[in-house]
């Protein structure tokens, strides 16, 4: 699957934030956890994907069958507040 530069980037996005799971991006770009890997092995510098690596690297957050349940979501309830103008 060719993803577009646009979508490349929401990958890296997504695989860098802590509550978003790796089931998510399979679900929205067909990428399974491997893939992902695979994927941010090639498009970040040898010392950002050591840091992403260790940075998920058994985070429960990153796997919905890790998480606890209470977890329903993977963003803050108040991420998306409209602006007061």
């Amino acid at each position: 699957m060719r993803l577009s530069v646009c979508e490349q980037s929401r990958v890296i996005e997504m695989a860098w934030k802590d509550r978003t799971p790796f089931e998510a991006i399979e679900q929205l770009y067909g990428l399974s956890e491997s893939q992902v890997i695979t994927f941010m092995r090639r498009n970040l510098k040898p010392s950002s994907f050591k840091l992403w690596r260790q940075r998920v690297n058994g985070r429960a957050t990153k796997h919905k069958k890790l998480r606890h349940p209470a977890v329903s979501r993977g963003y803050c309830p108040t991420q998306y507040k409209s602006r007061v103008k």
